[in-house]
């Protein structure tokens, strides 16, 4: 949180960022895109047929979350969702 603050991101209280992965030992079991490109060396074919190796302008993203156990309730956040905008020249 303070490397974004000291920067100019202009954090607000409720604000959520996906700061870590939880990733398996598999390949499939990846938990973030630098991961599933082999840090941008290997593009991924997404549904529509185009590839990625990294996020580009217009690209919206859904970080969805839970934990469950056994015997316990499930909680989770449900569904964020954010567009990569263009750089400000």
């Amino acid at each position: 949180v303070t490397h974004h603050t000291v920067n100019g991101c202009n954090l607000q209280p409720g604000d959520l960022f996906g700061s870590g992965t939880q990733s398996g030992p598999k390949p499939e079991e990846a938990g973030s895109l630098l991961e599933l490109t082999n840090g941008g060396k290997q593009p991924i074919t997404l549904p529509n047929g185009e590839t990625r190796t990294f996020l580009e302008d217009g690209d919206a993203m859904a970080i969805r979350g839970y934990c469950e156990k056994p015997g316990a309730a499930r909680i989770g956040f449900g569904e964020v969702v954010g567009t990569v905008l263009p750089a400000r020249a």
